[in-house]
């Protein structure tokens, strides 16, 4: 389970993160590309824009729902 106190930089503030366990998969990106995308110089993903839309909302629950490494969380 993604840590809360434990989120990788650069994330746009909201309720889904990224955790520092995130492996730079690109599955979250490939996923739900409007709302994730990848911190090139560290090799990891990140939130860059929190889900506006039903539609925004659903992909980026299936990107945290399906991390292999879960280091995708949601607050609330």
């Amino acid at each position: 389970m993604a840590d809360p106190n434990d989120k990788v930089p650069g994330q746009a503030p909201g309720r889904y993160y990224v955790d520092s366990q995130c492996i730079d998969c690109d599955l979250c990106r490939e996923t739900s590309p409007a709302n994730f995308t990848r911190n090139d110089n560290e090799s990891f993903s990140y939130v860059y824009k929190q889900p506006e839309t039903p539609e925004e909302e659903m992909l980026s629950k299936d990107a945290m729902d399906n991390c292999p490494v879960e280091a995708i969380g949601h607050d609330g």
